[in-house]
């Protein structure tokens, strides 16, 4: 999207300063961007409004030491905002919305989704530095839509206030290779590859961390069904009378075998959850960065480089009818007007020429942005890793814990019997 700007005011200073070095190149390191901030989004219980019910959100800035209340729409707005300014970056797609029946699964979802945006908007070079974030996260006053679209107003884009931009054409050939719409294109392919298949980890994940919480309802009700037959009271009839002590004894030691399984329970829980947060966000979060590249690159295909393709024809055609005014000498009004139309095409084919190589700039940083995002992959394996290790060691614990307390199920009237070993061709070894 190309604003309309009427009048231009001035941007913020760091959005005038020209890069050192080669302007090209984006130095960050995954942990400088994961440094500029942390922002959570909590929900706040209940809903608002009279009529119509909505969920506001809390959100909260380490960098700014913020705190302000949030609803979606307000979120919708600010991504709006950053599409108009930033049409050549990468812009998180936000999670969609649901007008009627909303549960609380789909609430959590979104709010989850809502707090990856924010975070990679907020750690995004450009944008961090931008007004609409900071009033976006700090701004506490009774309409912050309506102040996030006044910031917008008369401002123009990135291209308009960038002082490379005029300079685009310039430097593009001098440090990119000649060959930059081939490296686009690898470049492109090798993105949509990482991202398919991180998105099948994201799903290998998502299935480890659920059935760690299915397996934590399991053992939770294993427990309890034990301890519900160690608590039957039906009378022992007369034909088991000679195994009376038996039972009594079996049902004692059952009866309080529930708080073992409880609290394996809650250990296969915790891995659950850690899993969730730990490893299938950090998956998602990595997900939303390379959609938004995808995105991105359609973006710029099917917009800057499709008018660039249009204006160019239309410039064609208005050739091709001056040369056959001169041919049938038309009345010199027409023919200064039609002159007058084609110094303003010229104009436009430059300002889209200029507007291309701007956005191929934006692209190259884009795509180190994402490879500076790749050694997530390193956190998000060894949480994953760390997980599946402290879960298994409390767990283990809990297991051997609870093995001394089962030697009472198998002793006898007369000695005690240790528990039997594995089970052999059906047989007890």
């Amino acid at each position: 999207p190309t604003p309309q700007v009427s009048q231009r005011r001035d941007p913020h200073p760091s959005r005038m300063q020209m890069p050192q070095g080669n302007p090209l190149l984006l130095s960050c390191t995954l942990q400088e961007l994961l440094a500029r901030d942390t922002v959570q989004v909590e929900l706040i219980p209940g809903k608002k409004g009279l009529f119509l019910k909505h969920v506001e959100y809390e959100v909260s800035s380490q960098r700014f030491k913020s705190s302000v209340y949030r609803r979606y729409n307000d979120f919708v707005v600010f991504h709006e905002m950053l599409l108009q300014k930033f049409p050549y970056r990468m812009v998180p797609a936000l999670p969609p919305k649901r007008v009627l029946g909303a549960d609380r699964e789909f609430i959590e979802a979104r709010r989850r989704a809502l707090r990856r945006f924010i975070n990679l908007v907020a750690r995004h070079p450009p944008f961090s530095e931008d007004v609409a974030l900071r009033l976006f996260l700090s701004f506490s006053g009774p309409d912050v839509q309506n102040k996030l679209k006044e910031s917008a107003q008369c401002v123009g884009d990135e291209f308009m206030n960038c002082k490379l931009a005029p300079r685009a054409k310039a430097c593009c050939p001098h440090f990119l290779p000649a060959d930059i719409q081939t490296q686009f294109a690898v470049s492109r392919e090798l993105i949509r590859n990482i991202y398919n298949s991180f998105h099948k980890l994201r799903d290998r994940a998502e299935r480890i961390a659920s059935r760690a919480i299915d397996n934590a309802a399991d053992l939770l009700i294993f427990g309890k069904e034990l301890s519900a037959l160690g608590s039957d009271t039906t009378p022992l009839p007369s034909w088991a009378s000679l195994n009376s002590s038996t039972w009594g004894s079996l049902k004692q030691a059952l009866k309080g075998l529930s708080v073992e399984f409880a609290l394996l329970a809650d250990k296969a829980a915790q891995q659950g959850k850690q899993e969730e947060n730990d490893v299938v966000e950090k998956l998602n979060l990595f997900l939303d960065l390379l959609q938004s590249y995808k995105d991105l690159c359609e973006r710029h295909e099917k917009g800057v480089l499709h008018k660039h393709q249009r204006a160019l024809h239309k410039y064609s055609l208005m050739k091709r009818q001056m040369l056959s005014a001169a041919v049938q000498s038309r009345e010199p009004e027409s023919v200064e007007q039609l002159e007058s139309r084609i110094v303003e095409q010229e104009n436009a084919i430059q300002t889209m020429e200029l507007r291309s190589y701007f956005s191929l700039y934006c692209l190259h940083q884009e795509t180190q942005l994402v490879h500076a995002y790749l050694p997530l992959t390193s956190h998000i394996l060894g949480a994953f890793v760390n997980s599946q290790i402290q879960g298994h060691k409390e767990m283990s614990k809990v297991w051997n814990d609870l093995q001394p307390k089962l030697s009472c199920l198998f002793a006898g009237p007369s000695s005690s019997l240790l528990p039997p070993g594995p089970l052999q061709d059906g047989r007890s070894s």
